[in-house]
């Protein structure tokens, strides 16, 4: 599928991901990109020259319409929601997401889109699978019997389901990719949404700058996870999209590493040793989750390319230079 005569809708550009989306969408040639968030776009992550930038309300259907009138091709990356602390106290609003992809559904329909990307989560995963540190990979066919994580993780089990129905019932050619734990560059690291790859560099950081001997980790450090890096997202994101497989696609590293792993990897990048002090009332999600690549790798031929250590030096980085006065937003 060559991208370059398509005319695209980017639905969440102003987060984290969508904003890489878009950058790597001009980066292929694509001259027709319509980036649309709820947030005014001088708060989005990244934002470009050249592409149709704009501010609306996807939880509404006539939002929805105006956003996908004249596209061929939707990536619907748009979402409430962020890391542990966020998604286990904004249940409600997780869940309403569901809006979103429903009304984003229908005007993919109406508007005649040849192909619509949904982004979904690893949190679709049955918790009963996901109780210990030295967890299974989960496979896709772990989504089922349903239990997921309470909130986020049924809003985007019952997106799967509308996009699977959505291509039986009107031939609408549906794409999902389940992403387990994105970080890179350019993403949050502060106000209560990030996730614990860059809410580790910003207290280690913050522990550094202040001559601080000691930071807070949430949990007791054992809770195992599998992160995945930008670049290595946006690869999966391209090879779904251009596939011909309608069913959900595990999008993640299977580099399985502790929380305790994750903070030695941030000490040793910002070369210091500090003392841990464990909360164990905070939010922590389940024992253990990583990603079984069987299915992307034989059929796709996908695999992570930037190991942990790789990928946390260059956000790391990016974010020293946020807490150090450099600019956390970029417009090219």
């Amino acid at each position: 599928m060559n991208f370059r005569n398509a005319r695209i809708l980017v639905a969440g550009a102003g987060g984290f991901i969508g904003g890489h989306l878009v950058a790597d969408l001009l980066r292929s040639g694509c001259s027709s990109i319509r980036a649309v968030d709820i947030k005014p776009p001088a708060q989005w992550h990244q934002r470009f020259v050249g592409v149709e930038n704009m501010q609306l309300d996807l939880t509404e259907k006539s939002a929805c319409a105006e956003a996908s009138r004249g596209v061929t091709h939707i990536f619907n990356l748009a979402a409430d929601m962020g890391g542990m602390g966020y998604i286990e106290t904004h249940k409600t609003a997780c869940m309403l997401s569901v809006l979103i992809n429903t009304h984003l559904l229908l005007a993919a329909r109406d508007c005649g889109a040849e192909r619509f990307f949904y982004s979904s989560s690893a949190c679709v995963y049955a918790a009963d699978k996901q109780t210990n540190t030295a967890v299974t990979p989960l496979k896709e066919s772990d989504a089922y019997p349903a239990m997921p994580e309470d909130g986020y993780g049924w809003e985007k089990l019952f997106a799967e389901r509308m996009c699977h129905h959505f291509r039986e019932d009107f031939g609408l050619e549906t794409r999902i990719a389940r992403f387990h734990n994105v970080y890179g560059p350019w993403g949050t690291y502060d106000g209560g949404r990030e996730k614990a790859p860059a809410a580790i560099c910003r207290k280690v950081i913050a522990a550094k700058r202040g001559g601080q001997s000691e930071i807070e980790i949430w949990g007791d450090g054992r809770q195992t996870r599998s992160f995945m890096y930008i670049d290595d997202c946006l690869v999966g994101i391209d090879k779904i999209t251009n596939s011909d497989i309608p069913d959900p696609l595990n999008l993640g590293s299977d580099q399985l590493i502790s929380i305790d792993h994750l903070v030695d990897i941030v000490e040793s990048i910002a070369d210091i040793k500090l003392r841990r002090v464990y909360n164990l009332a905070a939010p922590k999600g389940v024992r253990g989750r990583n990603s079984d690549n069987t299915q992307i790798s034989q059929r796709l031929g996908w695999a992570p390319s930037i190991r942990m250590e790789a990928g946390m030096e260059r956000t790391y980085a990016w974010i020293y230079d946020q807490m150090t006065g450099g600019s956390r937003r970029i417009s090219q």
